[in-house]
């Protein structure tokens, strides 16, 4: 009975050490409780965080100095593994890499096995392509089972155009013979409503990741607040600054807690010389630093009737194709011939 109980003690105790790190762990490295409190009302929940992060932010906190800091990011890097690894462990740990089902066959083909975790996933299209119903859908795949293609987790939702609806949720919860109720109870929601305030969301969402398990950002999407919020060539490069931010604060969480990221992103139709001799003249916005933050980009299209066809625009392993997936009453699902 005894070694019973050493045996799930110690169990429980690898489990915590799979997770990120709480930064408490940082007192046991002789970090003081009041600078350790100090980091978490600036938004640092994890030692990973602290870590991932530059002296200069930890130096912005209040009451934090420059040997502090100094102190501070030698002990997480301790606690954290930063250095070299080899190939041969880094194919180890990509291969443990859980995948999100779309809810579309013909799509997880595609994406050779759904959308990842640990990266960030844009999809874009002009309107009616899809791209919120296919959020809506991985909101609900994404508490599905590992094995059922799921990833056991909880999602955050954060929406900056109003186009979010429970009921769709409640529609694909049915097809999987989930609760309705616990599905909804797991998606965390937010409306931004500036691009200072989705900024802000991702803080409150690295304290909520800290406390339980998310499989699943999806911010639908990234890029509308930035059109509106910041206009003509003026103010261009201060809107690319902010966005990178927003960006790298994303990829981070991505890292940090190991959660897929997607985003939707808006289209722009080129009015230029070149527009002519292109068979589709649309492009994504936000430019080079939009395409260099994520790691797969999709690019969904209309196709006739319920169906529409996404291909990948970009991707470091994946080759360059199509799918063709439909809209349904539950969903995104395969595409009837």
């Amino acid at each position: 009975m005894a070694n019973q109980m050493v045996r799930e003690g110690e169990m429980a105790e690898e489990e915590e050490e799979l997770g990120p790190l709480p930064v408490s762990k940082l007192e046991a490295q002789g970090i003081n409780s009041n600078d350790v409190k100090k980091l978490e009302d600036a938004g640092f929940h994890t030692v990973e965080s602290v870590a991932y992060t530059t002296k200069k932010e930890l130096c912005n906190i209040k009451g934090i100095s420059e040997a502090k800091a100094d102190k501070i990011q030698l002990e997480s890097m301790k606690l954290v593994p930063m250095g070299f690894t080899t190939a041969t462990q880094f194919h180890q740990r990509r291969s443990e890499i859980i995948q999100l089902t779309s809810g579309s066959k013909e799509l997880d083909k595609l994406l050779q096995g759904g959308i990842e975790t640990g990266s960030i996933t844009e999809i874009f299209g002009e309107f009616r392509t899809g791209k919120t119903q296919l959020c809506h859908t991985l909101a609900v795949t994404c508490q599905l089972p590992i094995d059922n293609g799921g990833g056991e987790g909880k999602c955050i939702y954060i929406d900056s155009e109003g186009t979010f609806r429970p009921e769709r949720l409640l529609a694909v919860a049915e097809r999987y013979n989930l609760s309705g109720s616990d599905v909804l109870d797991n998606v965390a929601y937010a409306r931004a409503y500036n691009s200072d305030h989705q900024t802000q969301l991702l803080l409150q969402a690295s304290a909520m990741m800290a406390e339980s398990r998310y499989a699943l950002i999806i911010v639908d999407s990234a890029t509308a607040l930035y059109r509106t919020d910041y206009s003509g060539r003026g103010e261009l490069a201060a809107r690319q600054m902010h966005m990178g931010r927003f960006l790298r604060n994303l990829l981070r969480l991505a890292d940090e807690f190991g959660v897929a990221v997607v985003i939707t992103n808006q289209v722009v139709a080129q009015v230029d010389g070149a527009a002519m001799f292109s068979a589709d003249p649309k492009k994504p916005i936000g430019g080079h630093i939009m395409a260099h933050a994520s790691t797969t980009r999709l690019y969904l299209r209309k196709g006739r009737g319920e169906t529409r066809i996404c291909k990948i625009y970009d991707s470091p392993c994946l080759p360059e194709a199509e799918a063709m997936f439909a809209i349904n009453a539950d969903g995104v699902g395969d595409a009837k011939d």
